[in-house]
């Protein structure tokens, strides 16, 4: 029986990727982001591969609109089997430089966005007593470094629902799996808020150099899916990173703040060579 799969931020990234993926493996979709032209895009390539796709304009940040979409699901096809909480935002700069409407907007997409899809998933998934639940957070929930308080506790805060409601669901044979990605090539960058002048390209420039593309992600996910695997890491650089963190977390700390101290410095040379050139 082909799996029905629903899917936010599907126009582009990761979203996409999976997209294709669950596409493949026979999926029906319902595909929903808050970019028309994507969606549209992504839409019109599955389809004319022959995979049966609905979408829908959604704002996950608007509860109603969620519970719309897992409802038009369940309409269009009788159940969800798999809800992937995949739409999200960036923020980036210091703690006393980012506004308060920007730690809204990341908190507001990036959890509640999920926490909506969560509770919206969890209760047609209760009553048919089967489903997966997939949110995607980041290595930044775990690791938290230094100039992305505002998207580093967005995403802490998926991987804390995440992993309470993967033993709540647990009794009613739902299973919830929490993704990890490093940095990897996907549209993130194009909505990055930032505090500090040349963030955005720098952002780019550690997407492009990572090992595994949106694809190769998409890939360890269905996996995961497959295998049960409750919390996904599937960079090898962030696995590190978290075993230190772990195991020696005084070596860790230190390694934060003196890639702090470093950002610090590069923003101070900057400034300067702003100021010399007005």
């Amino acid at each position: 029986m082909s799996q029905v799969v629903l899917i936010t931020g599907a126009g582009s990234g990761l979203g996409r990727a999976l997209a294709g993926a669950y596409g493949e493996r026979g999926a029906r979709l319902l595909l929903a982001d808050c970019q028309e032209a994507g969606l549209a895009e992504v839409a019109a390539s599955l389809q004319g591969r022959g995979v049966e796709v609905l979408t829908q304009l959604c704002d996950v940040r608007q509860t109603d609109a969620v519970t719309a979409l897992v409802q038009r699901a369940v309409s269009a096809w009788g159940r969800l089997d798999l809800m992937i909480n995949n739409a999200g935002v960036a923020v980036s700069g210091p703690v006393v430089d980012v506004t308060l409407d920007d730690w809204h907007w990341v908190m507001d997409i990036n959890f509640y966005g999920v926490l909506h899809g969560c509770q919206a998933a969890a209760r047609v998934m209760q009553a048919q007593g089967q489903g997966h639940i997939v949110n995607i957070a980041s290595m930044a929930g775990l690791l938290n470094p230094p100039e992305m308080a505002a998207y580093n506790a967005s995403k802490a805060a998926v991987v804390s629902l995440s992993e309470t409601l993967a033993a709540e669901m647990a009794p009613y044979g739902v299973a919830v799996h929490l993704i990890c990605p490093g940095f990897f090539a996907t549209g993130l960058g194009r909505s990055l808020r930032s505090t500090r002048a040349g963030t955005a390209a720098a952002l780019e420039r550690l997407m492009r150099s990572s090992p595994l593309d949106a694809d190769a992600i998409a890939a360890r996910i269905i996996s995961a899916c497959e295998r049960g695997e409750a919390c996904l890491l599937p960079h090898a650089e962030g696995r590190r990173y978290w075993r230190l963190k772990r195991w020696w977390p005084a070596g860790f700390r230190r390694r934060m703040q003196a890639m702090a101290i470093a950002m610090a410095a590069k923003a101070a040379r900057q400034e300067k060579q702003h100021v010399g050139h007005q």
